[in-house]
């Protein structure tokens, strides 16, 4: 016979297991991060707009000037373990029109959306907002986000498509070790741009009369994870903003493939600016001036100059990057390989592209960054500035005119 202690024993116990278990997930749902639709900055015309976003929780990562190391790397983690909200239905407005649209499981969402109402002419920048339909938890508030969307002036003279990594932001992507570093115990505040860079980029949106307003996108293979310490380390730098395409990043030990990204994106924005000339702007750590030897083929006359920043000192690589060279000259375009702003700043002033006067505003930011006197005040930085390259410069200019150093 059975004991009926015993049974009502593991009856008792049972039901504590479960009540324990509805406790556990009470406390899960009652402490989960609020949900949000993030807009990134996105670009189009008068005729289309492209906007992009995601929707997920809200890890409660903004930075401040007196975070820790320690600090960082909880906000790093955070990033980088995002909780994303797959399958959600979004509707998104922009200039009269709108669009529902669903997430996919990793949260993104995008939409090409063409203007009800015309857009302001003289403003550069375009309001587009977002609201969660599906999913909503009971008893929250209504989930919105908004974002900007770029729209070339007609004043634009050329636009420029720039890396981020190595080329605008000090990261050492060519070395595992300081790249993590940087990632996961930095900040938007601690972080280091390449001297000069922001002073260089506003010439470049300013164009040789100032006036230019010239589009500036930054197309880079750093993850959406860190989107908002991207965007605030830039204006924290008074570098100018642009749409950031990014990518989705699955941190596998697998290298990463650089080139079908980048190429779909700067092709996105060459097919959709087809009157624009371009400036491209990247790094030799990586893949930059292969995959811009390609975009000046598929763009033949499209492509005024290619800049690379030479982050890689080794002759090797210099001397396929002259090769490179070769047949972006022969595309009818030219390539700068230097370690210095000033390199590509002179090329851009001896070609009209940006005033002359802007080189002493360069030239001053430059010096004054070199020596820790400019940017966001940091005592002790602990991204190290970046080992200097031997200076290349090649260029279209015929041998014996000055051309290839």
């Amino acid at each position: 016979m059975t004991n009926w202690r015993s049974v009502l024993g593991n009856i008792a116990t049972d039901l504590q297991s479960h009540v324990a278990a509805a406790r556990r997930e009470a406390a899960e749902i009652l402490v989960r991060d609020p949900l949000q639709i993030v807009i990134y900055r996105g670009y189009g015309t008068a005729e289309r707009a492209f906007i992009t976003g995601r929707a997920l929780e809200d890890e409660g990562t903004k930075s401040t000037a007196t975070d820790s190391r320690w600090r960082n790397l909880i906000n790093a983690l955070k990033r980088l373990e995002s909780d994303e909200v797959p399958n959600a239905r979004i509707r998104i407005s922009y200039a009269g029109a709108e669009q529902v649209v669903v997430s996919d499981e990793e949260g993104y969402f995008s939409a090409w959306l063409a203007p009800a109402a015309p857009t302001a002419s003289h403003d550069l920048w375009h309001l587009a907002e977002a609201e969660l339909m599906q999913p909503r938890r009971a008893n929250a508030e209504a989930v919105r986000g908004s974002g900007q969307i770029l729209v070339p002036h007609s004043s634009a003279e050329f636009a420029v498509i720039s890396d981020l990594d190595d080329t605008v932001i000090q990261t050492g992507a060519t070395d595992l070790v300081r790249m993590a570093r940087a990632t996961l115990f930095e900040n938007a505040r601690t972080r280091l741009p390449f001297p000069g860079v922001a002073a260089f980029y506003r010439a470049l949106q300013n164009g040789a009369h100032g006036s230019a307003l010239n589009p500036i996108f930054y197309v880079s293979s750093s993850p959406w994870n860190l989107y908002d310490l991207l965007s605030e380390f830039m204006q924290l730098q008074e570098i100018p903003l642009g749409p950031l395409m990014l990518r989705d990043w699955d941190f596998t030990l697998a290298r990463p493939r650089h080139g079908p990204h980048k190429l779909g994106a700067i092709a996105q924005i060459m097919d959709l600016y087809q009157d624009l000339p371009v400036i491209l702007i990247g790094d030799s750590g990586q893949e930059d001036p292969e995959i811009y030897s390609e975009v000046v083929a598929r763009y033949p006359k499209r492509i005024l100059a290619v800049y690379i920043r030479n982050v890689t000192p080794n002759p090797g690589r210099s001397a396929a990057i002259r090769s490179l060279a070769e047949e972006v000259v022969r595309a009818g375009s030219t390539l700068i390989l230097a370690d210095d702003t000033m390199a590509a700043a002179r090329h851009a002033v001896e070609n009209g592209w940006i005033a002359s006067s802007s080189l002493g505003s360069i030239s001053s930011e430059k010096s004054k960054e070199e020596e820790g006197k400019a940017g966001t005040p940091i005592d002790e930085p602990s991204t190290q500035p970046a080992p200097v390259a031997p200076t290349v410069v090649v260029d279209a200019t015929p041998a014996g005119d000055g051309g290839n150093k």
